[in-house]
């Protein structure tokens, strides 16, 4: 179902390394998707979470605080909102599509399954360089138990977040909370 070319918005900025990452990501998702036989609704979501999570990942951050001017959240972190934002405005209605990107950075225990899928995908998608068995090996067998397969990512990927000092968002350190 992923295009061999994607097509982001019309005010989508990726590069196309970018672009190659959005691709992989959706095809995890999609994977997951196939191996759980989902109806299409919901195929839908996790496939156009995917696809548009990173739209604004390589705009400026002039340019993501003219869309979410009221965020104080650092650069990095404003491109999920900002999709989100310009999603919403051009008429994407699934508060679970828009969740999901809004909160795939930095995570929310409010995340309904695909919100859950794109935070797992983004992080576990096979292009990355870190730490690549681990990774391999949880996103092999995420069909079979999501819910141990998104404690392990939030573990995870937070443990790294919290060694580097980085600041946590109070939604962040909630989901921590959330799977301990």
């Amino acid at each position: 179902m992923i295009a061999q070319e994607l097509v982001l918005p019309a005010w989508g900025i990726a590069s196309p390394k970018r672009r190659a990452h959005i691709v992989r990501v959706a095809a995890l998702a999609e994977q997951w998707a196939d191996a759980l036989g989902l109806c299409r609704a919901e195929r839908d979501a996790w496939r156009d979470a995917a696809l548009w999570h990173d739209a604004l990942r390589d705009a400026t951050e002039p340019e993501l605080r003219a869309i979410v001017p009221d965020l104080d959240w650092p650069a990095g972190e404003l491109h999920g909102p900002a999709a989100a934002v310009r999603l919403a405005a051009d008429g994407e209605a699934r508060a679970s599509v828009l969740d999901a990107i809004r909160w795939h950075t930095t995570g929310t225990p409010l995340f309904d399954r695909t919100g859950r899928i794109l935070f797992m995908a983004d992080y576990l998608e096979p292009g990355r360089a870190f730490d690549r068995e681990w990774r391999a090996e949880i996103a092999s067998h995420a069909p079979d138990d999501l819910d141990g397969a998104f404690r392990e990512v939030v573990r995870h990927r937070l443990t790294k977040r919290i060694e580097s000092g980085e600041r946590l968002h109070p939604e962040t350190a909630a989901l921590w909370e959330s799977v301990q």
